[in-house]
């Protein structure tokens, strides 16, 4: 029996960010796509999750899912089996960074939440080629179905996240970073940074990927969860 594998979207994404990984992998797994919405922090989303996901489970993450995903294996750490961080960040908002997404803040809380989303992950931030205008439209739309109010605490969430350095030297479990080689926001170095940090990780970097590798590049994406799954588990 396969593992069930939850998987976290990114910020003002819902279930379609995955939508060709569920498409793929849905044959083989019991897969939950789990909201990153409820809650101001990152603590809190992750206690609310933890109520309602299955007693085990591979979990990985995208963006703000990642450090969801870093704080549900801080908070559990015999329940997750594996962990997939892609395009995660580990370290706190630094003053500056947080005082940084107030401007796109005023915009969503105008309704602008195009502008919101231009400005959290900004066209540039994709790989260049015929896929950036397809992902992007359909960012605009994520953000519209999960509306201002949703997409503002996932801002503060950011805005207030902490350092998860300390907590990924000490996971014992199958590990993949993951990110895509044109996103300046995650850049590979700093990837392949936190894939150093930890243990037991595997750095994947996507080629023709950048802030969205699950739709840019969404086989190549699916491949390495799937490697990832077949991963034997580390003794604890």
């Amino acid at each position: 029996m396969n593992e069930p594998l939850v998987l976290l979207p990114d910020i003002m994404c819902d279930a379609r960010v995955y939508g060709p990984q569920l498409a793929a992998l849905s044959k083989t797994h019991a897969i939950t796509v789990a909201p990153v919405t409820m809650g101001d922090r990152v603590e809190e989303i992750a206690s609310n999750l933890l109520d309602v996901l299955p007693r085990r489970f591979a979990l990985a993450g995208l963006g703000i899912g990642a450090s969801v995903a870093m704080e549900i294996a801080r908070r559990a750490p015999d329940r997750v089996i594996r962990i997939a961080l892609m395009n995660a960040n580990a370290f706190a908002e630094t003053p500056q960074s947080a005082a940084d997404l107030e401007p796109v803040i005023t915009k969503a809380r105008a309704g602008n939440l195009r502008g919101f989303a231009d400005g959290v992950m900004p066209p540039e931030a994709l790989a260049p080629g015929p896929m950036r205008g397809e992902v992007m439209a359909l960012v605009y739309d994520m953000a519209d179905h999960l509306g201002k109010d949703t997409v503002i605490r996932q801002a503060r969430a950011i805005q207030r996240r902490r350092d998860y350095q300390a907590v990924l030297r000490k996971i014992k479990m199958p590990v993949l970073v993951l990110c895509g080689d044109s996103d300046a926001t995650s850049p590979v170095k700093r990837q392949s940074f936190l894939s150093d940090l930890i243990p037991y990780a595997a750095l994947c970097v996507i080629e023709g990927a950048g802030r969205a590798p699950t739709l840019e590049q969404p086989d190549a994406v699916t491949d390495a969860l799937l490697a990832w799954m077949k991963q034997p588990l580390v003794l604890r």
